[in-house]
C-alpha cells in the first residue's frame, strides 16, 4: 500500500515545454509514472514527447482524467501555477519550484483552506511511491518497495537516509519531501496522519531541521496520536541564531523554539529515538522493526 500516489495516478506536468519540466517529465515517465498531459499557458496543442500539452490544468484534467498536479514554473510565475492547480478538479498538486515569494504562497496558504486539493512544497523533492510512481525530482534508482515511511523538510536528507534504508533492506511505502520554505502546503503532521492511517508503513523516519516549530508540533502529535514508531534526525546543530541555513525557513530567532536542542528534546519526549547521522536514523528504524 502506499500514500497519494501509486501506479493509477494520472499526472499533468504544469510547465511541460520548459527545460527542468521536459527534463523531469521525461525521467518521471521512464520511471513509470503515468503522465498523461501538460499545462503551458498559450502551448496547448502541442506534445512533448507524446505527451500532449493544454493550456490550463483544468482542461488538461478533464480531457486526461488526471487526479495530480506537478509544477516546474518559474518562481515569479509558480504562485498562480499553484492557483490554477487548487482550482482543477485534482486530488493532489507537488510544487518542486523554489524561491516563490513568501506573498505569493501567503496568498496560497489561504485558499488551500477553502479547497480539497492536498498541496506538497513548494521548494521540494516531490512524492515517490517506489516501483510506482514519482512525482517531482526524486532519483528513483535509490528507492525500493518495502514498509517504511519518509518524510522531510530537505531533499538531500531524504536521498541519504533512504539510501541507508535500502542498503539495509528496509524499503519504503512512500517519501514525500515537504519543503523547506516559511509557507508549505502539507507539513508533518500531515504526512504522519497519513502514514498512520496507512495499514502497510510499519514505522517512519522523520527528517526536520532548525527553525520553525513544525517538528515540535509532530512531536506533540506523534506522543498524543500515532502507535507507528518513529525514528528522527534534525540537521543544524551548529547553526547560529538569526543565520539562515540553506531552507528559507531554516533560521532560528532565538526564542527558545526552532532549535536542533528543542527538536530533539520534543522528538526524545515523545519517544522518538533521534540519530546523529542519516545512517543512525537507518539504524534506528531496524532497530524499531
Amino acid at each position: 500500500m502506499s500514500v497519494l500516489v501509486d501506479d493509477d495516478t494520472r499526472v499533468i506536468v504544469q510547465g511541460i515545454t520548459g527545460g527542468e519540466g521536459k527534463f523531469h517529465a521525461e525521467q518521471m515517465i521512464e520511471y513509470g509514472t503515468n503522465v498523461v498531459a501538460g499545462a503551458v499557458p498559450g502551448k496547448g496543442g502541442q506534445e512533448v514527447d507524446g505527451v500532449p500539452v493544454y493550456d490550463t490544468v483544468e482542461g488538461a484534467a478533464r480531457e486526461e482524467d488526471a487526479d495530480a498536479s506537478v509544477i516546474f514554473v518559474p518562481p515569479a510565475f509558480a504562485g498562480d501555477a499553484v492557483f490554477e492547480a487548487l482550482d482543477a478538479p485534482i486530488d493532489l498538486a507537488v510544487a518542486i519550484t523554489e524561491g516563490i515569494p513568501t506573498q505569493d504562497m501567503a496568498k496560497v496558504n489561504k485558499r488551500l483552506g477553502e479547497v480539497d486539493t492536498r498541496l506538497i512544497g513548494p521548494n521540494c523533492p516531490g512524492i515517490i511511491t517506489p516501483g510506482e510512481a514519482k512525482l517531482g525530482i526524486l532519483p528513483g534508482n535509490i528507492f525500493s518497495s518495502g514498509n517504511v515511511g519518509l518524510v522531510s523538510r530537505s531533499g538531500t536528507l531524504t536521498y541519504q537516509v533512504v539510501d541507508n534504508l535500502t542498503d539495509r533492506g528496509l524499503g519504503q511505502t512512500t517519501a514525500i519531501g515537504i519543503g523547506g520554505d516559511p509557507i508549505i502546503g502539507t507539513d508533518f503532521v500531515d504526512a504522519l496522519e497519513l502514514f498512520e492511517a496507512d495499514e502497510d508503513t510499519e514505522a517512519v523516519a522523520m527528517c526536520g531541521e532548525i527553525g520553525g516549530e513544525d517538528e515540535e508540533q509532530a512531536a506533540k502529535y506523534i506522543a498524543e496520536h500515532m502507535d507507528t514508531p518513529v525514528a528522527g534526525f534534525i540537521a543544524g546543530r551548529t547553526a547560529p541564531p538569526g543565520k539562515r541555513m540553506g531552507h528559507a525557513g531554516a533560521i532560528v530567532s532565538g526564542s527558545g523554539t526552532g532549535t536542533a536542542e528543542s527538536k530533539i528534546n520534543a522528538l526524545n519526549d515523545a519517544g522518538v529515538p533521534v540519530g546523529d547521522t542519516p545512517e543512525e536514523v537507518a539504524d534506528h528504524i531496524e532497530d524499531l522493526l
